[in-house]
């Protein structure tokens, strides 16, 4: 059986409703996200923000947020830290950005006092939902950590696994990406693709399969890899994590996925951190705002 958003959201419905503290909440289209989370059963809200403010704007858009619990503080960065704090006590499941800039929003993730640190670096990873197509698609990273070195890329495959294992992937094939799929000292993604395959064969990164140098092809279309004649590799385009060499291949394949696919589905979250963390866009569609709050559910069921 093929896993989707809708298994995401009935396993959340297994594993029993979460509750997400939303920084800086007077924001539209996430008081509509985390109304619609509430109703489809997948996740209670804390709305920690301008209490007026979240009030006139719930009014205006005709949400109703009357059992929703609200924390007034008219101060964004205050209201932030008073929102993180909420995840880092454990009061909370969840937390997720509103009307705050990512800068600052991050900078309350990162808080040494009541952030969401765990010691490692964070990582942004974007699960795919597309139409005819037989799996979840995992990409990272497409829109946090720049340029990973090879330590990087290990821990982004450490700190996605159970994003996976959360889906329902026990044992996820990662496809650390590079423009072909042969070793080339030339070109140093291919190297450390090989590296990180190595890595995985020596135990040093565990509960996954890493297959690499591979091209966008053979580690998504069957059919290109029997073309190919790469049958004697482990991944012959049946990949769940897409690992891309830069923020630049990723979040280049990222749109181009979201802005050519019809009826395509993602959702995101920002994993390495104590609780999943919900970092949407402003230009992230209502339903991709949802899917990333019933992804942060099941991935905060699998880390407890």
């Amino acid at each position: 059986m093929k896993k989707s958003f809708d298994t995401i959201v009935s396993k959340v419905r297994e594993c029993g409703m979460k509750k997400v503290a939303v920084s800086v909440a007077q924001d539209s289209a996430v008081l509509e996200a985390v109304r619609a989370a509430k109703d489809r059963g997948i996740a209670d809200a804390v709305l920690v923000g301008d209490e007026a403010k979240i009030k006139e704007i719930a009014a205006q858009i005709k949400v109703d947020i009357s059992d929703f619990k609200i924390i007034d503080e008219p101060d964004m960065i205050q209201a932030s830290l008073k929102a993180v704090k909420l995840a880092h006590d454990g009061e909370v499941d969840m937390y997720m950005k509103g009307l705050i800039d990512t800068k600052n929003f991050l900078k309350s993730v990162l808080d040494k006092e009541v952030g969401l640190r765990t010691g490692g670096p964070l990582s942004h990873v974007a699960v795919f939902d597309i139409p005819g197509y037989d799996r979840l698609l995992f990409l990272t990273d497409v829109a946090f950590m720049t340029y990973p070195t090879l330590e990087d890329k290990a821990n982004i495959i450490k700190n996605t696994v159970p994003v996976c294992k959360a889906c329902g992937i026990d044992n996820p094939k990662v496809a650390p990406l590079a423009a072909v799929e042969v070793v080339n000292p030339k070109m140093p993604v291919t190297v450390e693709a090989q590296q990180l395959t190595e890595m995985c064969e020596k135990g040093e990164i565990t509960d996954c399969i890493v297959d690499g140098p591979l091209s966008l092809d053979l580690a998504i279309d069957p059919e290109a890899a029997k073309h190919k004649g790469a049958l004697d590799r482990k991944i012959q385009g049946d990949a769940d994590i897409l690992l891309f060499p830069d923020i630049h291949a990723g979040n280049l394949v990222y749109k181009a996925l979201v802005h050519t696919v019809p009826g395509v589905k993602n959702g995101c979250i920002l994993t390495g951190t104590k609780v999943p963390v919900i970092l949407t866009s402003r230009s992230d569609t209502f339903e991709t705002k949802v899917n990333s709050i019933a992804l942060a559910a099941v991935v905060a069921h699998e880390l407890r």
